[in-house]
């Protein structure tokens, strides 16, 4: 491949190697060097409890990463990249034994709500039936003319909504108020915010489109797979190469960076008023996390969550509610709303025998010192009686246990700062990726379209540089 010139990426996260993809697909010689040992950043599989037993460090369920434009334009499956499908992408469990599922087809999810079947699909079966359309609206710069501008509409108007007016509003049953809480609470705020429904609405759409898959093997495969695309166009990964001055890279054409404001103020010398705007940049509530290895599964009462690849536990809407308002005010929920992933249900490969894997987190402030173990532990026992006796061995991670094997997550914040509509329309990215250096660019979660493992935001940032560099030449 003849070379335009050379490109250098900071980071080896989905977003970073999307980055490098679309800079090599270009014509430019591509170098890639990540702080740690191994690519992926947040999607990284380890051996993070005992021998044999292979845990998602970040993320493990990966409807974007699906669902991502970018990554189904790429070959990755030549590169080892295998979708599992459990039989339900989410089950929801409720003090009464029971729990509601989202189903994979919409006619199945309409008829597990009961009540609230015809809304749902009147509300969700136009977004799911034009993902890909609806993909090119809201996985791009915020500042764009539409091309599906009523698709567009249809999910907009809904989604600047709090995710509690929208449930009350749309929805009979509290089972599905439930259902949909869940989902709204990925989004980080509270749930009376505005905006918070649009998260909520997004996982919906891709659950009935193209599933809550999780990667053979882990998440670090499709970090795997990335890297193989890459070099299949002659670009290089540096491994256990933290980049603390850009300068230090040699003479580039431009430079991506996939880190967040905090991190790329360290990497070179900016003006002072775009140094300011980034000192003022927003980081989002943190995570505490646990990694189990189990003896068995995890024993529901609901026999549902067994068949589904994520469990959402926190009971009715209102308790998602004030569990996730606690965090959004600097609070720790008595009972935290969980997310509990359980991939060894379905992929035998990540543990002996016999024996499983599982993962849950939850919503913490940033920065947060608090122990949530036994409250984690609560919650789930609260729905899955037994659930102590199965444990082998856990590893607990706080927000700065996180951030010393990942800096971009400060605090524990995954997100990439907070997700509100002052934020997201005033991102530090409002010069479309580029930063106050006319040949750095910021590629990283802290960039539209935000958090998750879509590999879009490198993507766009990448797309801007390339035109650019490509109008300085004429």
């Amino acid at each position: 491949m003849n070379s335009r010139g050379r490109v250098v990426v900071v980071g080896a996260g989905p977003n970073g190697l999307a980055a490098a993809i679309v800079a090599a697909q270009a014509g430019f010689a591509v170098e890639v060097f990540e702080a740690e040992a191994e690519v992926g950043g947040a999607a990284r599989t380890l051996p993070l409890t005992l021998p044999g037993y292979l845990h998602d460090f970040g993320s493990a369920v990966h409807p974007m990463a699906a669902a991502s434009p970018f990554f189904q334009s790429l070959p990755l499956q030549a590169h080892g990249l295998e979708w599992i499908h459990f039989p339900a992408p989410l089950a929801h469990p409720l003090d009464d034994g029971t729990a509601v599922t989202l189903e994979r087809d919409l006619n199945a999810a309409a008829e597990q709500l009961g009540p609230d079947g015809t809304a749902w699909k009147d509300l969700i079966g136009p977004l799911a039936a034009r993902w890909n359309d609806l993909a090119t609206e809201i996985l791009q710069p915020i500042l764009h003319v539409p091309k599906h501008p009523f698709l567009l509409a249809h999910f907009g108007l809904r989604g600047l909504l709090p995710a509690t007016k929208f449930a009350n509003f749309y929805f009979k049953d509290p089972r599905t108020k439930a259902l949909f809480a869940g989902m709204a609470a990925h989004s980080f705020l509270a749930l009376d915010e505005p905006m918070s429904s649009a998260v909520a609405l997004v996982l919906a759409a891709t659950a009935h489109a193209v599933g809550w898959p999780i990667p053979r093997g882990g998440a670090g495969a499709i970090a795997k797979a990335l890297t193989g695309h890459l070099q299949s166009l002659d670009g290089t990964v540096t491994t256990s190469h933290r980049v603390d001055r850009l300068s230090s890279l040699g003479d580039f054409n431009f430079a991506l960076c996939d880190v967040t404001p905090r991190q790329v103020l360290q990497l070179a010398n900016f003006p002072d008023t775009y140094t300011r705007l980034l000192q003022k940049y927003r980081y989002g509530a943190g995570v505490f996390k646990v990694d189990y290895a189990l003896s068995s599964p995890i024993p529901w009462k609901a026999r549902a969550c067994s068949e589904a690849s994520t469990v959402h536990v926190g009971g009715s809407m209102e308790e998602i509610a004030a569990s996730e308002k606690a965090v959004r005010l600097g609070n720790h929920a008595e009972r935290p709303f969980l997310l509990v992933a359980q991939p060894t249900l379905y992929d035998t490969s990540r543990a002996p025998a016999g024996k499983h894997i599982a993962w849950a987190y939850c919503h913490v402030p940033n920065g947060s010192t608090i122990d949530m173990l036994p409250r984690i532990e609560a919650q789930i026992e609260r729905f899955a009686p037994g659930f102590h006796d199965c444990i082998i061995a856990r590893r607990p991670w706080t927000p700065a246990d996180l951030e010393i094997r990942d800096a971009n997550l400060v605090g524990g914040d995954i997100n990439g700062g907070v997700a509100d509509w002052r934020q997201l329309l005033l991102r530090p990215t409002w010069r479309q990726y580029a930063t106050a250096l006319s040949n750095v660019y910021l590629c990283s979660s802290s960039t539209p379209p935000g958090g998750g493992v879509h590999g879009m935001c490198g993507f766009n940032a990448a797309q801007v540089a390339v035109k650019r560099f490509s109008k300085k030449l004429n």
